[in-house]
């Protein structure tokens, strides 16, 4: 029997506890643990900007990052267990898209790759990032053929930089090799030896919060994109599923880990017909900020077009790996839930 399960507003943050257990205090009115250090500590030689890992050798790669599509048609993906970080955000309807950012690893082959909007591609601007996804919204199409961020599409390149898997649909087959991504980038002069800056890393003291074994996030109460995150406490990492079925590579079968899950609140407003929206990605707000079993309420910003967490107004650094970012909406009719257990 679960000890203790709680639902979370994400338009109030307001912690409910059901029946059975008592109201739990905020976390300024309980005997403060460690909290994680913010700033940047030490760097270490060779640490990668994206994960703060060390590697054999400086990194001098450029951020690429990747349209992933997240239909259930479309599971299980390849490519995502090898993103540095992987931002989750609404498209149209309750479906949800992966941006996902490579840096310090090169997967062999990524996708289903699916079209731009605009938000996914300010997002991708705030790595510096080479842009890849196939199609557009008219909006992400006059950012892209302005010259906003450096990109490739499927529109163009589909059947030779991009290539359709027989085991797949249409829409949900759309697959780009990295080995195609240096190709698609030498034949357009991109310059790919500028590596991003790097994200601020600690892994000194415990982490402070509330016991979060397990946290599910729903959007609109459709099952099928409900996504639960389970604690392996053999590995330090949070396991992820969706609809029930764990992330996995569609190659090599590895599950997709994640270090830091951060999940924040931004307004959504639907701005046609085909249900495409406007995402908030300047104003800051509320947000969650789960690492090592323990899950804490801080604040995000947008610095510099990244998404971070910040407490009393410090920047709180992230712990060594990968990042997951889902974006869950706040407004009126829009909002999204989270719901974790001890």
């Amino acid at each position: 029997m679960l000890k203790r399960a709680l639902i979370i507003a994400l338009s109030s943050f307001t912690l409910v506890a059901c029946s059975s257990d008592k109201e739990i205090k905020k976390e300024s009115d309980k005997e403060a643990a460690t909290p994680v250090e913010t700033g940047v500590e030490t760097e270490e030689k060779n640490q990668s900007p994206l994960t703060g890992e060390v590697q054999k050798k400086e990194s001098t790669a450029r951020a690429v990052a990747v349209m992933v599509n997240n239909h259930p048609k479309a599971r299980p993906q390849s490519g995502l267990s090898k993103a540095d970080i992987v931002y989750e955000v609404l498209a149209e309807g309750d479906v949800t898209r992966f941006l996902a950012i490579y840096q310090s690893q090169k997967p062999e082959e990524i996708g289903p790759v699916r079209s731009a909007r605009d938000y996914y591609v300010e997002l991708a601007k705030g790595y510096d990032s080479l842009y890849v996804a196939h199609g557009y919204s008219p909006e992400a199409q006059e950012m892209l053929t302005s010259g906003f961020i450096d990109n490739l599409n499927g529109m163009k390149y589909d059947g030779t930089l991009f290539k359709r898997a027989s085991f797949r649909k249409a829409p949900h087959n759309s697959y780009i090799s990295f080995e195609h991504i240096e190709e698609g980038a030498e034949q357009n002069d991109f310059d790919m030896e500028r590596p991003p800056e790097a994200l601020n890393f600690s892994d000194k003291g415990p982490v402070s919060g509330e016991g979060s074994q397990s946290v599910m996030i729903s959007y609109n109460n459709n099952p099928l994109f409900n996504v639960v995150y389970d604690f392996n406490e053999e590995e330090g990492k949070y396991e992820r599923y969706s609809n029930g079925e764990q992330t996995i590579d569609y190659d090599s079968k590895d599950p997709v880990l994640v270090e830091n899950l951060f999940i924040v609140e931004a307004s959504h407003k639907i701005v046609d017909d085909a249900g495409r929206r406007n995402i908030d990605f300047e104003s800051g707000g509320n947000a969650y900020l789960i690492q090592e079993g323990k899950l804490r309420e801080v604040q995000w910003k947008n610095v510099d077009g990244r998404i971070l967490p910040f407490e009393n107004n410090k920047p709180v650094s992230l712990r060594k790996g990968s990042t997951w970012i889902n974006i869950i909406p706040s407004s009126p009719g829009l909002a999204g839930s989270v719901s974790y257990q001890e």
